[in-house]
C-alpha cells in the first residue's frame, strides 16, 4: 500500500527553490562525501588504514507524496442563523432549545395554530391560492407535499405568450390545491386549498433550534429564534489566499484525540470575516474564510465536546513517485541537486514535490531501492 505524507506549506513545490536550511544540510553532506571518497583513495594504497565509520544511507522508495495544510478548527454545531416570522399574529407557543426540525412538523403556534416545517430556498412571500400562478414557492409547496406522501398530480403544461420570458419554478394546479387541503386538515389547519404568509416556515434543511429570541406574547414578524446544523461540524478558519484550493465535497481527515477519521467538505462561506475581525495594520496575518467541515460518520464526533479539531486538506497527489529523504540531496557547484551513492558515485537529479522530509526525485539510472548517502 502506498505510503502517504503530509506536505509542509513551508517546502518547496515542483520548481522552486529549496530552503536554505535544506541547502545547508546538503552543501555539508557533500563536504563529507567527497572527504569520503578522498580518503576511500587513500585508504585504498595504505593497507594499515584504520577503517572509516559506515556512513548512513536510505533506499529510494516508490510512494504517494500529498501537498496539504493542516488547519485548526472548532468542533461545534457551525454559525448560528437568524430565523424572522412573517404574516400577522401572535406567537403563542415557541420550542425549546436544542429542538431539531422535520418536514411537516409544527415549528411554532400563531392564533393557537401550528406553523408547519418545509424544506426549500424560497420563502412563502404571498398568499398561494389561484390556480395557474407559477413560482419557485409554488415548488416548494409541490416538493413537500410529494414528500410528506400525498398526491400532487402531474406538474401541468405552462402556457406562455410569444417572446415571453420563461418563468421558474411549478404551478399551482387543481390536484396540488388538493393535495395542500388534505394536509391541512391533516394537520388541524382549515382546509382551505389556500397557503398565505405565514402559514409554513421554510428551512434549507434539517437544523437545530439554537437560542429563541422571541417571547410568547409577541407579534410573529419579529426575529423568532437561531438555528445551527443539526449535527456537529467544524468551522475552519482558512487564509483566504488558500481557501481557492479548498472544493465543497472534496475529502478531509480529522484529527481527532487518538485517531484519523474521513470527513468532507460541505461548504465555503462567501464572504471573509468582517473588518472588525481583522488584524492591525503591520500583522502579517492574513483574513480568514470560514470552511464548514462534515465528518463521514456523525457518530464520530457525536460524543466529543466543543472544541478545537485539526483538519488536513489535501490539495495535490504525486502518485507513485520516487522519493529519498531530504537528506540525501547533494547541491552541486553548477546548480540543480545530485545523489550520492555509498562507494561515492553521485547521480544527478530532479526535484519535485517536497513532503515532510521527503522529496519526489527523477533522472537517469534511478531505481527502486537504490542505496544512497543521507545526512547523518
Amino acid at each position: 500500500m502506498a505510503e502517504r505524507a503530509a506536505v509542509s506549506r513551508e517546502s518547496p513545490g515542483r520548481g522552486r527553490a529549496v530552503p536554505a536550511v535544506v541547502l545547508a544540510t546538503v552543501v555539508a553532506v557533500a563536504a563529507v562525501g567527497v572527504a569520503a571518497v578522498v580518503r576511500h583513495s587513500s585508504d585504498a594504497r595504505d593497507p594499515h588504514a584504520t577503517a572509516e565509520p559506515s556512513v548512513h544511507t536510505a533506499k529510494v522508495i516508490r510512494r504517494d507524496l500529498s501537498d496539504s495544510q493542516t488547519v485548526v478548527g472548532q468542533l461545534g454545531f457551525g454559525p448560528v442563523k437568524e430565523l424572522k416570522g412573517a404574516g400577522t399574529g401572535t406567537l403563542t407557543k415557541l420550542p425549546p432549545d436544542g429542538t431539531t426540525t422535520g418536514r411537516g412538523r409544527a415549528l411554532y403556534r400563531v392564533d393557537d395554530k401550528p406553523v408547519p416545517v418545509f424544506y426549500g430556498d424560497t420563502p412563502f412571500f404571498r398568499d398561494l391560492k389561484k390556480v395557474g400562478v407559477i413560482g419557485n414557492d409554488v415548488t416548494v409547496l409541490r416538493n413537500n407535499l410529494a414528500a410528506l406522501g400525498y398526491d400532487v398530480g402531474d406538474e401541468g403544461a405552462v402556457r406562455r405568450s410569444a417572446g415571453q420570458a420563461p418563468v421558474q419554478g411549478s404551478t399551482l394546479t387543481p390536484s396540488l390545491v388538493a393535495a395542500l387541503k388534505q394536509w391541512q386538515q391533516d394537520v388541524g389547519l382549515k382546509p382551505t386549498g389556500e397557503l398565505k404568509v405565514g402559514d409554513g416556515v421554510v428551512l434549507p434543511g434539517p437544523v437545530r433550534v439554537s437560542g429563541v429570541k422571541a417571547q410568547i406574547g409577541d407579534p410573529v414578524a419579529e426575529d423568532i429564534l437561531g438555528y445551527v446544523a443539526p449535527k456537529k461540524v467544524i468551522t475552519v478558519p482558512v487564509d483566504a489566499q488558500q481557501v481557492s484550493a479548498i472544493k465543497p465535497g472534496e475529502p478531509v481527515t480529522l484529527m481527532l484525540p487518538g485517531r484519523n477519521v474521513p470527513g468532507t467538505v460541505s461548504g465555503i462561506s462567501g464572504t471573509e470575516q468582517d473588518a472588525s475581525s481583522q488584524p492591525p495594520a503591520g500583522d502579517d496575518s492574513t483574513s480568514k474564510i470560514d470552511v464548514t467541515v462534515l465528518p463521514k460518520r456523525a457518530s464520530d464526533v457525536a460524543n466529543l465536546d466543543e472544541g478545537d479539531v485539526p483538519v488536513e486538506f489535501v490539495s495535490e497527489i504525486h502518485k507513485n513517485v520516487l522519493t529519498v529523504p531530504i537528506g540525501a540531496l547533494l547541491a552541486l557547484s553548477g546548480g540543480g541537486f545530485a545523489l550520492q551513492r555509498p562507494g561515492g558515485e553521485l547521480v544527478r537529479v530532479q526535484t519535485g514535490m517536497f513532503a515532510t522530509g521527503l522529496v519526489e526525485i527523477s533522472g537517469k539510472g534511478l531505481t527502486e531501492g537504490l542505496d544512497v548517502v543521507v545526512a547523518s
